[in-house]
């Protein structure tokens, strides 16, 4: 297949793009830049220039493939919700494009708010409103319910791995900072994980054998306790593990303090099943240690 990936030459994007290659498949991925043309040349990807803000350059990409996963999200906090807006209208776009036609959409949306104190599955449905402004999962059921064969693979809190910048690395800034690595309450809150060479399978593999509608975890881990990530960051910086009380939270972890003491365990049973996909490599308290997390 030629696959058009947005989100190409980041993170989770990148691994993606690596698996697609050895799999066999072409891959047109986008970019703004000179630098990630550049990126994706050297790992055997065709480059198509473009940027989410750029409607006419993601109708392109997926007029020209024969199915995209949409990887790409603006990950500036101060602006969430407009990157939210942006993205939901990117997701529009692209299933304009595809409509009529059978090849397929992948939607990326997370797990860490969508069944909180349970263990959430692949069946649980994003709560919708104003406390859950990412619009990715119902712009993917809109285009489902037009006949577009669009679904949703779903990254746990941390996608984590060598040159990780999401949420582990913002609580290791956090503890250089404060001098202290730090928890909620009790700690017993979890966190699901999965390794970004992990995680790019599951794109792979629901884009060749899923089904529109379907939503698949990409959850390598169910859970790892919160405080055990704090003692991980404690021991990694030689810093004190300490315990913060609910209400001074919001004094130590400031906007991430909602997703600090979020409880979030996620079951990937049934996209295991389906797809046939085991992750093999290291688990978030392993790879913490031994993919440069504390490095500088």
């Amino acid at each position: 297949m030629r696959v058009f990936v947005t989100g190409a030459t980041g993170f989770v994007g990148s691994a993606v793009v690596q698996d697609l290659i050895a799999a066999g498949h072409q891959v047109l991925g986008l970019t703004r830049s000179e630098a990630g043309a550049r990126q994706l040349e050297a790992a055997g990807a065709q480059v198509h220039q473009g940027s989410l803000e750029d409607p006419d350059s993601l109708a392109r990409g997926a007029a020209a493939a024969d199915g995209v996963i949409h990887t790409a999200f603006n990950h500036d906090f101060s602006r969430f919700v407009e990157n939210c807006e942006q993205d939901r209208r990117a997701i529009e776009t692209i299933g304009a494009a595809l409509e009529g036609t059978e090849r397929p959409l992948l939607v990326t949306s997370g797990t860490l708010l969508l069944a909180d104190g349970r263990l959430a599955t692949e069946d649980d449905r994003m709560p919708v409103g104003p406390g859950h402004p990412r619009q990715s999962e119902p712009a993917a059921a809109a285009l489902a319910a037009r006949g577009i064969k669009a679904s949703v693979v779903r990254l746990p809190p941390s996608v984590h791995g060598a040159i990780d910048h999401g949420f582990v690395p913002h609580l290791i800034g956090l503890a250089r900072q404060k001098g202290a690595a730090a928890y909620i309450g009790e700690g017993l809150n979890r966190w699901p994980a999965v390794h970004r060479f992990d995680a790019a399978p599951v794109y792979r593999l629901a884009l060749e054998r899923g089904e529109g509608g379907a939503r698949y975890h990409a959850i390598g881990e169910e859970g790892a306790p919160f405080k055990a990530i704090a003692a991980a960051i404690g021991a990694g910086l030689g810093v004190p593990v300490v315990s913060v009380s609910p209400d001074e939270a919001a004094d130590w972890f400031g906007w991430f303090a909602r997703f600090a003491a979020a409880d979030a365990p996620t079951s990937s049973a049934w996209t295991r099943e389906v797809l046939g996909w085991t992750p093999n490599q290291p688990d978030l308290l392993t790879d913490m240690q031994q993919a440069g997390y504390f490095a500088g």
